[in-house]
């Protein structure tokens, strides 16, 4: 399939606006990037402890579900039947020995293998399947699962390499700084709509340009801001990328010169919203990790959150937040990682910036589909950075977009 849209070949600083509205371009991504040789998170073992434990999620636009079997290992397939196509699991999270569609009762087990089939032989020696029916060929395909510390990963495409491998080295380790190995605790969700296109999200957390600018209660409290040592890393595909920052002071500067509405007096009335400990090794209290192509990994102080996005359509996405601990964290430990994501969740009082810049962002966009964005913040190459005036995690990314679409 040719896809209809003017983009020069190999041009990453301009991207053209239709690639966010194209119903074509929506369909080639959700089979060559979320159903290609990648790895696609869905998942915390801890939300499955025990066998029979099961959750629905999606990857892309396909509904699986994510099961504990038997043996107590992780399988995922898809939601939806053999028979009919029915998507046959509508609870978001539960515990079975089975599942069945609810359209004509065919059962399957844990690993998705099908083990029932109403009237398999007939009714009165009429009518049943023919004499060949094999029940073991006609189970869900298994989707190739991997773990690490207790996240869960799943690709349609056995082409897919390990996830060490598929990581990079500098994401790999950032990826081990939070999940190191001990047990996690999940400690809520939240979940919301956003009027965009999916891109627009993983291009707002590889965009540190923006973070100091638009953020303007991290820059009134010294959380975040271009003048901070910081760094933006990316794998050598372009497709992963880490922003990392570390706390500064609350003071007016040249970063800060350009923020016609910041406020150097403003005092919160409880401080223990900003009142995070050490406890991961280096000095970053801010790492951003974006995971190609759905996940974004937050820590920002002592609230850790997993950002999976869900594409819907061209023009809309869900974001699903799992906001998670250790489980050796004490109870005040657990408290301040509550308190503090009321920075970052849907109504977080950094997070609803976002939002409403992709919406704002989309509204744009859908009107001048023949114009094009200009990403040329920090020049044109993809090179990893020690300051967060650049653009080129952006531009890594769409580098690699283009060879993944073939655009």
């Amino acid at each position: 399939m040719t896809l209809a849209i003017d983009w020069p070949q190999g041009e990453i600083t301009r991207i053209p606006y239709a690639l966010y509205t194209d119903p074509g371009v929506f369909d080639r991504e959700m089979t060559r990037i979320f159903a290609g040789p990648g790895w696609a998170y869905v998942g915390l073992e801890a939300e499955i402890p025990s066998p029979g434990d099961f959750k629905t999620t999606f990857v892309g636009n396909r509904p699986v579900v994510v099961t504990r079997d038997e043996s107590g290992d992780v399988c995922v397939f898809p939601n939806r039947c053999a028979h009919r196509g029915v998507k046959f699991c509508r609870q978001e999270y539960g515990h079975t020995r089975h599942f069945v569609c609810p359209y004509h009762q065919w059962s399957y087990d844990l690993q998705g293998r099908l083990r029932g089939v109403p009237f398999i032989r007939g009714v009165k020696q009429q009518g049943g399947m023919p004499a060949d029916f094999e029940r073991a060929d006609h189970g869900l395909p298994p989707l190739v699962v991997t773990t690490r510390h207790g996240v869960v990963f799943a690709s349609f495409d056995a082409r897919v390499p390990a996830l060490e491998q598929y990581l990079g080295e500098s994401n790999l380790a950032y990826f081990d700084r939070v999940f190191d190995g001990r047990a996690l605790t999940v400690l809520g969700y939240s979940r919301q709509l956003i009027p965009g296109n999916w891109k627009l999200m993983f291009e707002n957390i590889k965009d540190p340009y923006h973070a100091s600018l638009l953020h303007v209660f991290l820059v009134s409290f010294g959380l975040f801001r271009a003048d901070q040592p910081s760094a933006v890393k990316m794998d050598d595909t372009g497709a992963h990328s880490l922003l990392i920052s570390r706390r500064g002071e609350q003071k007016r500067s040249d970063a800060t010169s350009d923020i016609a509405n910041l406020r150097e007096d403003l005092v919160l009335e409880d401080a223990r919203l900003l009142d995070p400990v050490k406890e991961f090794a280096g000095d970053a209290t801010v790492v951003m990790q974006t995971i190609w192509p759905n996940l974004i990994v937050q820590q920002q102080s002592n609230t850790l959150a997993l950002r999976q996005l869900r594409p819907r359509s061209p023009l809309e996405f869900e974001l699903h937040w799992t906001f998670f601990g250790y489980a050796d964290d004490d109870a005040a430990m657990t408290k301040r990682r509550l308190r503090q994501a009321n920075l970052m969740s849907a109504a977080g009082l950094v997070s609803a910036d976002d939002s409403e810049i992709i919406k704002l962002a989309q509204d744009g966009v859908s009107r001048f589909r023949d114009d094009a964005a200009v990403l040329l913040m920090g020049g044109r190459d993809v090179q990893d950075t020690d300051h967060m005036i650049t653009e080129g995690a952006i531009r890594a990314f769409y580098r690699h977009y283009r060879k993944v679409m073939e655009v």
